[in-house]
């Protein structure tokens, strides 16, 4: 049995990690609104996304330093507060129709988040620890939950017409109160004791470069590329391909994305039978391939109905390829952290930086040819995809939801957009 405590520990890391997935969820659903706001190209909305991903990737850099030195609660306060005054600056940016002012909530947004991401999977490997039962799965599921309500929530506000900047100052409302609740039930001192592991050192950096010298890895880091990159791409431009792909509403340009993080969801949490049945190299590769189906489809039917039923297969078929890399890269016991926060941080970067880019494609030649260059990366996924099978004895794979968040702890948990 547990006690008390622990249940309100446990309890508070899944509402952290679900309110964090609302507030995700609800601002990429308004991206359509938004830009009509801007009054911006899709180039220039590359350039606004662009503050999400430079924030989350700053934030994660430092976080880990900062866990060692005051302790995970502290930064999960300090992530928090961030991460709600990001939302808050956001909304009033879209309200006013200050593209730099929705740059620098977004900034903030993702500065908040990437700090609070590392401390959040410390505290939950201490939870684990504590009762001996998985918890850094349901914690990422959580997240994956939060998106789809965010979208829903978002769906519905976008139908009624309700003001983006009300909708999302509203959501920083809801953030701050109950992640002060959520804060206040995580016990201290925590992230102190887990911040070695957290930190980087010279020597862990030298190990994180030296790392790549193996081939497999290497091979390994591209599939993780490959795969983050496809979540990040339907996370920053789904609802616009559908709008201004495909013709349809800003209403329907939500549902689709409810639609993909729905799936995403569902393969997170259903994986995990196929990839013990099947092994990682068959799970990995069939699931470009349902991806790929999926882009293709998108991009070339004609048709807006058989494009939003599409999304279902990206978001199921992009569901696994993170988190099964991640365990891949940690096969060998030797070194095996450096290899994995190697591959992390490839697909976090991927994650989080590459999407956004393709805005100045689309400038060009539109955003639903645009999203070829991910079909032709699921298809260099899906031939790479043997060499996710482990050196030695076949070692079973577990699903986890992920989230690519680059921390060490990825073996157990999914790392992202966010990523």
């Amino acid at each position: 049995m547990l006690d008390q405590a622990t249940r309100r520990w446990r309890a508070a890391l899944f509402v952290f990690m679900l309110v964090s997935g609302v507030g995700m969820a609800s601002w990429v659903a308004r991206t359509p609104a938004v830009r009509d706001a801007l009054e911006v190209s899709t180039g220039g909305m590359g350039v606004v996304l662009f503050g999400l991903s430079t924030g989350s990737m700053a934030g994660v850099l430092v976080s880990g330093p900062l866990v060692r030195r005051y302790g995970g609660r502290a930064v999960m306060w300090g992530g928090a507060a961030v991460l709600t005054a990001g939302l808050a600056v956001t909304a009033g940016g879209a309200a006013w129709s200050l593209a730099g002012g929705v740059f620098a909530g977004l900034a903030l947004f993702g500065s908040g988040l990437g700090l609070a991401e590392v401390a959040v999977n410390i505290e939950g490997a201490a939870v684990e620890r504590r009762i001996g039962r998985p918890v850094l799965p349901v914690l990422h599921g959580c997240f994956s939950l939060g998106t789809v309500l965010g979208a829903l929530l978002g769906l519905a506000l976008t139908a009624a017409r309700f003001p983006v900047g009300a909708h999302l100052l509203a959501v920083a409302a809801l953030s701050a109160a109950a992640t002060v609740w959520a804060v206040r039930s995580v016990p201290a001192g925590t992230g102190r004791e887990a911040a070695p592991e957290a930190s980087a050192g010279p020597k862990d950096r030298l190990a994180a470069l030296r790392v790549w010298r193996d081939g497999r890895l290497v091979l390994i880091g591209v599939i993780v590329l490959v795969m983050a990159f496809t979540e990040g791409a339907a996370n920053d431009w789904l609802p616009l391909l559908m709008v201004d792909g495909h013709g349809v509403s800003a209403t329907a340009g939500s549902l689709t994305y409810t639609a993909f993080a729905v799936a995403m969801t569902v393969g997170r949490f259903a994986g995990g039978p196929f990839l013990e049945r099947f092994g990682r190299a068959a799970v990995v590769r069939a699931s470009a391939v349902v991806a790929a189906v999926g882009v293709a489809l998108v991009v070339f039917s004609p048709s807006p109905l058989v494009a939003g039923a599409a999304v279902v297969l990206w978001g199921l078929g992009a569901s696994l390829g993170f988190p099964v890399s991640i365990s891949a890269a940690g096969d060998d016991p030797e070194g095996a952290a450096a290899r994995v926060s190697a591959v992390a941080t490839a697909g976090y970067l991927a994650f989080l930086v590459g999407p956004p880019s393709l805005g100045f494609l689309a400038d060009h030649v539109g955003l639903r040819p645009t999203m070829g260059v991910v079909l032709g990366l699921l298809v260099v996924a899906a031939l790479l995809a043997p060499a996710l099978r482990p050196r030695g004895p076949r070692v079973a794979a577990t699903a986890v939801p992920p989230q690519p968040d680059g921390t060490a702890a990825a073996p157990l948990d999914d790392g992202a957009g966010r990523p």
